[in-house]
């Protein structure tokens, strides 16, 4: 059963990857504002009462605004990892584990995840015990 989940996630995920490159490509929105200046002028449009023409317009505009959204964000998104992948790089304390993260699987994040959670804990352990270790200095 875990077999089974595990590629049916990875299939998800795959499936996700190209719908979000799909709904951010300049072509697929050119494509979607043809589509909408079709629906707009067609003859059956032009028949409904103004209710429904006032309807369909804010559907298209509404439909139109989820493409120029995905792409804004896979453009951010994309600056946001070429920025933090060039902090990585130029840290050479940092762990390369963390280089292309947003081409990872949900499991291999939550591990990675885990990792770092238990790394901030051992951080605070460590910063307690460098506090007594001063206090003690501090006294002699």
């Amino acid at each position: 059963m875990k077999h089974l989940y595990k590629h049916s996630e990875r299939g998800f995920e795959i499936v996700t990857s190209y719908a979000t490159a799909i709904l951010g490509n300049s072509i697929t929105f050119i494509i979607a504002m043809c589509m909408v200046a079709y629906w707009w002028t067609d003859n059956h449009f032009f028949t409904q009462d103004i209710h429904a023409r006032i309807g369909d317009i804010i559907f298209g505009v509404t439909f139109l605004y989820l493409f120029i959204i995905q792409r804004s964000f896979n453009h951010f998104s994309a600056s946001l990892h070429i920025k933090i992948n060039e902090l990585v790089v130029s840290n050479t304390m940092a762990s390369n584990a963390v280089m292309n993260v947003e081409k990872k699987t949900e499991e291999e994040l939550l591990d990675l995840s885990k990792d770092y959670v238990e790394l901030a804990e051992q951080t605070v352990e460590d910063g307690k015990k460098i506090e007594e270790l001063q206090h003690i200095i501090e006294k002699k």
